[in-house]
């Protein structure tokens, strides 16, 4: 009965019933194939009741597995978007540092000297995210993982490295960014830092406005680059990651042609709803 179909437990037991009824209504009269009935009866149901909650049981563990399996599979891209931000954050900054230093290096050793060691503190900065991002793979260093994430707070700092650097970048915050959670801050903080990087990537010494609005219900992040913007969708990690920064804490991000050349916005509920 366990091991069959549940048509099979069914016609077994039709079977069961036929052959009984007939031998106690045209045999011998016997009132004992009242209890043959019954208890085959009750037999199989309580066979099928069990049928049917092993095999919930077995769509419960193949749910959880994917689930698992989903679960696992964020977590890495979340760990590649803090990877990708990070390094290529600073190697854009540190290539920006360098080139100030070679410009420099003939004129003003001093200026370069300055450059190069800008240069050398961000790569240990980026040498320590890596660390910490990549120990997020371990499940045995828990304790290694209390450094802060940075928030919005922290745009401030980001546009003074590239300002640095020697980019052109300006930053205008509205509202208050003290009490943002610390996801949406997080969010906040890795779409502007690729919105910069790509926009020194690709249009070095064009200026970028950065703007931020801390609103009652939103939060809105606007980085307009005054450059030609290229034919055709960009289909880089950068503008994938910030989307999907955006996506994850329900919100959304575009990236294109608009304002003054390539505009990148980016709009995050704080009632965790997209607006």
């Amino acid at each position: 009965m366990l091991a069959g179909t549940r048509r099979q437990g069914l016609a077994y037991w039709a079977g069961a019933m036929l052959l009984f009824a007939s031998e106690w209504l045209w045999g011998q009269p016997d009132p004992g194939w009242g209890a043959w009935l019954a208890g085959t009866t009750l037999t199989v149901a309580f066979s099928l009741l069990i049928r049917h909650d092993r095999d919930l049981l077995r769509r419960l563990r193949l749910a959880q597995a994917g689930l698992a399996e989903q679960a696992r599979a964020q977590e890495r891209n979340r760990i590649a978007r803090e990877l990708h931000d990070v390094i290529g954050h600073t190697l854009t900054v540190s290539l920006l540092h360098v080139q100030s230093a070679r410009l420099a290096v003939e004129h003003d050793q001093a200026d370069a000297a300055r450059a190069l060691a800008e240069a050398e503190r961000l790569g240990r900065e980026c040498l320590a995210e890596v660390r910490t991002t990549v120990g997020m793979l371990r499940e045995d260093d828990a304790a290694d993982r209390t450094a802060p994430l940075p928030g919005a707070g922290g745009l401030p700092v980001l546009v003074e490295q590239f300002r640095s650097a020697g980019a052109d970048v300006t930053l205008t915050v509205e509202g208050d960014t003290a009490g943002l959670p610390a996801t949406t801050g997080l969010a906040v903080y890795r779409i502007a830092q690729e919105a910069l990087t790509n926009a020194a990537k690709h249009a070095p010494g064009a200026p970028t406005e950065v703007r931020l609005r801390v609103s009652p219900g939103e939060v809105t992040l606007t980085a307009d680059s005054r450059t030609v913007p290229v034919k055709g969708p960009r289909t880089g990690l950068g503008v994938v990651s910030m989307r999907e920064r955006a996506e994850s804490v329900g919100g959304s991000c575009e990236a294109g042609p608009g304002g003054r050349g390539w505009l990148v916005r980016a709009r995050l509920p704080l009632n965790g709803r997209t607006p």
